[in-house]
């Protein structure tokens, strides 16, 4: 057996964040650290590497978060050091997954289409004053107690 097989892949460890604290918890937080989403990006500055180098390593980046925890870099900067000797191997590369987009439906499209706007009975208007004439006509439907919200599903009065 080779000596790069006898080598573990170990993930690096996980960051942590404080936990916010709620008004229904009174204050108070139920536990002081939860489990973070990634690094962040001055963690990983710290460490001297770029999100990409980062990502590469198999480390998640939460680039949202701004917040540095020495806990987590402490922790970081250890698991390197094993990395960078040789002692285990990172993990596949965390790079952005790519976005499958779905393909339409076949429906229609009730927003601004001539189905659309004639069902909200909007056409003789041609899309001007779209709100006022939806709302003005709500108002009437409540004044003469009439469903509105049901007036075109069946059973609607």
């Amino acid at each position: 057996m080779t000596e790069e097989a006898n080598k573990v892949i170990l993930s690096p460890p996980e960051p942590i964040v404080k936990v916010p604290m709620l008004i229904k918890h009174g204050g108070v937080p139920p536990k002081e650290y939860k489990k973070a989403r990634g690094y962040s990006v001055p963690e990983i500055s710290e460490l001297g590497l770029s999100i990409r180098e980062a990502r590469k390593l198999g480390i998640y980046v939460d680039e949202r978060r701004k917040t540095k925890y020495e806990e987590n870099v402490k922790a970081l900067r250890e698991w390197l050091e094993k990395v960078r000797k040789g002692e285990i191997l990172p993990p596949e590369p965390t790079l952005p997954k790519k976005m499958v987009v779905k393909r339409k439906k076949g429906r229609v499209f009730r927003g601004l289409t001539k189905a659309g706007r004639k069902v909200r009975g909007l056409v003789s208007i041609k899309l001007r004053y779209t709100h006022r004439y939806k709302w003005k006509r709500k108002q009437k439907e409540r004044e003469l107690k009439k469903r509105h919200e049901g007036k075109r599903s069946k059973g609607g009065h």
